[in-house]
């Protein structure tokens, strides 16, 4: 079959129009957030709450001083702030300052719980290679009015709501061989929740959410994947950090048995700054007894 020169030019000149709109999009999701919100209903809970998730900012600052995002967390007016994971990027030399810097507008004027997510997780495993960052990073964070939870958990009795922080294994964030969790490690972890009060389990990782619900969170909150990177109608992220195409969690709502996760898609981008139909996210979620 012989295609003449003007098919071939009309081809091209298609391929370069789409291009340039994929070139486009990506530009623009990837400076820009929507507000999603949420809402999430037990009957342990002894009185409503309003709770903004950030996740996975990787040191993105919406406006100078991160001041378009603080403006928008200041108009939902939230009760409480949870964070799960990677404020910023585990890259040698960079920064962190956009990510203090947030979390200490944010603790001036609401309580924040702060689980770790893999890039903070991974400045403190690799010394040689990242030198002072993690201490650096953890003694910024420790004379800010935040609490962290590594692996520990706060009860709020106004709420009775138990929040937990589980800093996750650096072997449960391995690409491509997904690693077995166990229930004990859970357990021997983060001890055994009481099932008269809600739950609340930060977890970064949201791929292990059937072993969550198994160990008794009422409420997971996660992020890691980014939405997917990029997102297609009817099929959803089409890339996880493990590297699966089209993973079954890649934002927005799940359950198991008794068991809810909301997975926000994330508010920054690292390696790749490519966001496609995949704006940031600001997470509401309205918490009714």
């Amino acid at each position: 079959m012989t295609i003449s020169f003007t098919t071939l030019q009309v081809v091209l000149a298609v391929l370069a129009i789409l291009l340039l709109f994929f070139i486009v999009v990506m530009m623009i999701d990837g400076n820009r957030f929507v507000i999603r919100e949420y809402y999430y209903m037990i009957p342990q809970l002894k009185k409503s709450a309003k709770v903004i998730l950030l996740s996975d900012l990787h040191n993105k600052t919406y406006g100078q001083n991160n001041q378009v995002l603080l403006r928008a967390i200041e108009k939902v007016a939230p009760d409480y702030i949870l964070v799960a994971g990677d404020m910023l990027t585990a890259t040698k030399g960079q920064s962190f300052e956009p990510a203090i810097e947030l979390l200490k507008a944010l603790s001036e004027k609401y309580p924040v719980y702060y689980g770790n997510g893999n890039h903070e997780y991974r400045l403190s495993l690799y010394p040689q290679q990242y030198g002072t960052m993690s201490e650096e990073y953890e003694g910024a964070v420790a004379k800010l009015t935040v609490q962290r939870l590594l692996n520990q958990h706060v009860f709020l009795p106004e709420l009775n709501i138990e929040i937990y922080g589980l800093n996750l294994d650096r072997s449960y964030y391995k690409r491509i061989h997904r690693i077995k969790m166990t229930g004990e490690y859970l357990n021997e972890t983060l001890g055994t929740p009481d099932p008269g009060r809600v739950n609340l389990l930060i977890a970064h990782n949201p791929e292990y959410f059937k072993e969550y619900a198994g160990w008794g969170a009422d409420l997971v909150v996660a992020g890691h994947v980014h939405g997917g990177i990029m997102r297609l109608p009817f099929l959803g992220g089409v890339i996880s950090p493990r590297f699966r195409l089209f993973p079954e969690y890649d934002g927005g709502l799940f359950t198991e048995k008794k068991s809810t996760m909301i997975l926000s898609r994330g508010l920054g981008t690292h390696t790749l700054p490519i966001r496609i139909f995949n704006p940031g996210e600001l997470v509401v979620i309205h918490m009714r007894h």
